[in-house]
């Protein structure tokens, strides 16, 4: 192979090896600014498609045109009203203007952090200017009693701002510092709230008083309904009693009457009859006074002797 081939194919291979380091691609998620010795040149590249650069001396930086995520630590913060919480929060950001992210940022590492103190430090002076109860509350709507346990919740103490007005505040207020920076906030919520270790511990045991108030009131008032069923119990069975006691009574009396009533009948009716009704008469009383233990001494003329007597 002679000379002038060879140079024309390391000239080939330069020209091709120009043109493809001078193309680069974005995609759809992707937005770029060109760079020439490490200063941007040229408008913010934003359009999909095939875009063109010097070779060599330039290149190319590409951000994320998409949301990106921001999630804060749970930091322990003091509201107004003198009481301490651990705040979770989280936003949605985005690179508006990557020229100027580049230059104020460089990368979205440093994006990300300079989030962190922005939005960290706008927390910070809404919940120390708010009372909790405008932090954890958005409105001021009606509890729904479900008993007369829960009267006290309708007295619930009214809220000026609410929760909702200031994630609107801390939002408005990260994107006047973040004007410059090339982003944009397009979202700002709490995550999570509680109360540290020793304030929760507190509000437990309050909630645990506050729940065997209410278990001793209804067993008390249980206990109380329990005695007035015992006592109207005890009133209905005495009164069942008495009037079963009276009837009994009438009836045995009216059974004797009838009795007595058919043994005079009879005593009147001959001498046979009489004796009959005396034997009788003797007879239960020796049945109801006397057992296979007792002894007797029965004198002749005794009425008992003379029948005892008859019978032998």
């Amino acid at each position: 192979m002679n000379t002038p081939k060879i140079l024309s194919l390391i000239a080939a291979v330069l020209l091709l090896t120009l043109l493809f380091t001078s193309v680069f691609v974005l995609d759809e998620t992707k937005q770029a600014i060109v760079t020439q010795f490490g200063k941007p040149v040229g408008e913010p590249r934003t359009q999909p498609g095939l875009h063109f650069k010097i070779p060599i001396i330039q290149k190319v930086q590409f951000f994320d045109k998409r949301y990106l995520e921001w999630d804060g630590d749970a930091n322990q913060v003091p509201t107004k009203d003198k009481k301490f919480i651990f705040v979770d929060s989280y936003a949605r950001w985005q690179i508006t203007n990557p020229l100027q992210f580049f230059i104020r940022l460089r990368d979205e590492r440093s994006g990300q952090s300079r989030l962190d103190d922005i939005l960290d430090g706008e927390t910070r002076n809404a919940i120390a200017s708010h009372d909790l109860l405008d932090i954890v509350r958005s409105t001021n709507r009606e509890p729904e009693i479900a008993d007369e346990i829960m009267e006290d919740l309708e007295n619930l103490e009214k809220i000026s701002v609410g929760r909702d007005k200031i994630e609107a505040l801390i939002l408005k207020r990260a994107n006047e510092r973040t004007s410059d920076l090339g982003v944009q906030i397009l979202d700002f919520r709490f995550k999570r709230m509680n109360y540290v270790d020793e304030v929760r511990n507190r509000v437990y045991d309050r909630m645990i008083s506050e729940r065997n108030r209410i278990a001793d009131q209804f067993r008390s008032e249980g206990q109380g309904e329990a005695r007035k069923i015992q006592g109207n119990k005890e009133r209905d069975l005495a009164q069942i009693t008495s009037q079963a006691t009276r009837e009994a009574e009438v009836i045995r009396g009216k059974a004797d009457a009838q009795a007595t009533s058919i043994y005079a009948s009879a005593y009147n009716r001959n001498a046979q009859a009489r004796e009959l009704y005396g034997f009788l008469r003797s007879m239960e009383t020796l049945e109801k006074s006397f057992d296979d233990k007792t002894s007797i001494i029965l004198s002749t003329d005794s009425e008992l002797y003379r029948y005892l007597k008859r019978a032998n």
